[in-house]
């Protein structure tokens, strides 16, 4: 499956993320965000598939509904 495709008569999609919290050198805290996949709701709306690409080691894994890009 393609970045932008999506699963025949699927409209909704959400990308899948690993969300590591840190401290900056100026001690702001922060949180690194790496897309690691694509989740599909089931058509019943009771749960997800979600397709990863890598596994987290540590950390938090976040599904946000996909928007599509701004074009400019």
């Amino acid at each position: 499956m393609t970045e932008n495709s999506l699963p025949p008569g699927n409209t909704m999609r959400y990308d899948v993320f690993i969300v590591e919290d840190y401290t900056d050198r100026g001690g702001a805290e922060k949180a690194n965000w790496i897309r690691v996949g694509a989740a599909f709701p089931h058509k019943d709306g009771k749960g997800f598939n979600a397709e990863l690409r890598a596994l987290p080691v540590s950390g938090k894994i976040v599904l946000r509904l996909r928007e599509p890009k701004q074009d400019g």
